[in-house]
């Protein structure tokens, strides 16, 4: 009867024996008690352990920002009352080129709160913008008000660029490769006059002022005559030299002669009526006058002029000799 289920039975026969000590120890060793609500999370205790991984769940924290450097005594200075130049990022590189204590130089605030326009904004670093906005307030606002005008505008014709000096490939590194330097070509006046620094037709004594200007401030001043490179526009910098040793080679020009027009300007009709003075009648030349009785001498006193000797005859034989040759 049990001869074809055997191998079941005696499996069930040992699930049995083996359930009992199961439960046996289930009634004598105890369960443990229930999580307290004021204990701390599994994930605060793990975040306490050094070196112990944060859970999935938790989002990584990106690395904390650097701070940035404090602002310079420069930066300081130059507020919004004296210039708009906003600081912009430090430059670093190709090889030597860029530089710390940026800014972008927009305008140049006068005393009178009005602004004078750097077009194109000009990137340099502070002290040379700092330069640049006295020498504009003290010197170029004074000057524009001798020609019953203000400044409005400067010329930039070049800031900062990564280049050699007279962008000549294997030169030295230029100041504009420093963010220390400005090429300006002229000054733009509030009543649409543009002082072209350059120009010869600009008056001499306003070349000059700012010639004398430029030089008392910069370390470099160059413009015409100075090297070739420089005859369209006045190059400033700050470069720092042995001795504070400055260079400044700028020649004022004076201005091209005029050409004659072929014919005579008309002349205007405010002029003044021409007065010709009567003069008195000149002897007649072709008669000479008489000579006085006293001057007058006899003829026979008068020496007589020596008379040249006469010519040599020549002698038959010199003469047949002339016939000959020709």
């Amino acid at each position: 009867m049990f001869r074809g289920k055997a191998p079941a039975l005696w499996l069930l026969i040992a699930l049995v024996a083996l359930g009992a000590p199961a439960a046996w120890a289930r009634d004598k060793i105890p369960l443990p008690k229930p999580r307290p609500a004021e204990a701390p999370a599994v994930a605060a205790r793990a975040a306490e352990k050094p070196g112990a991984d944060a859970p999935q769940t938790e989002a990584a924290k990106p690395p904390p920002k650097p701070e940035p450097p404090p602002p310079t005594a420069c930066r300081l200075a130059l507020t919004d009352a004296i210039a708009i130049a906003p600081s912009i990022p430090d430059i670093t590189g190709p090889g030597s080129c860029g530089g710390p204590d940026l800014v972008r130089l927009e305008a140049v605030v006068l005393p009178d709160g009005s602004r004078v326009a750097v077009t194109p904004a000009a990137t340099l670093r502070c002290p040379m913008a700092s330069a640049l906005a006295a020498w504009v307030r003290d010197d170029i606002a004074p000057l524009a008000a001798t020609l019953d005008s203000r400044i409005a505008a400067l010329d930039n014709f070049d800031s900062y660029d990564c280049r050699g000096r007279n962008r000549v490939f294997g030169a030295k590194l230029s100041e504009h490769g420093r963010a220390n330097a400005l090429d300006i070509r002229g000054l733009k006046l509030a009543n649409g006059r543009l002082l072209s620094l350059t120009d010869r037709t600009t008056p001499r004594a306003v070349r000059e002022s700012v010639l004398q200007s430029v030089c008392a401030r910069f370390s470099t001043v160059l413009g015409p005559g100075s090297d070739g490179y420089h005859e369209d526009h006045i190059h400033l910098d700050l470069a720092q030299r042995r001795g504070g040793y400055k260079m400044c080679q700028w020649d004022v020009w004076e201005p091209l002669p005029a050409i004659a027009p072929l014919l005579p300007a008309p002349r205007p009709d405010e002029a003044p009526p021409r007065e010709v003075a009567d003069r008195p009648a000149e002897p007649d030349r072709a008669a000479p006058p008489p000579a006085a009785p006293e001057q007058a001498e006899p003829a026979a006193e008068q020496p007589e002029a020596e008379q040249p000797p006469p010519p040599a005859k020549k002698s038959a034989k010199k003469k047949r000799r002339t016939e000959q040759r020709l």
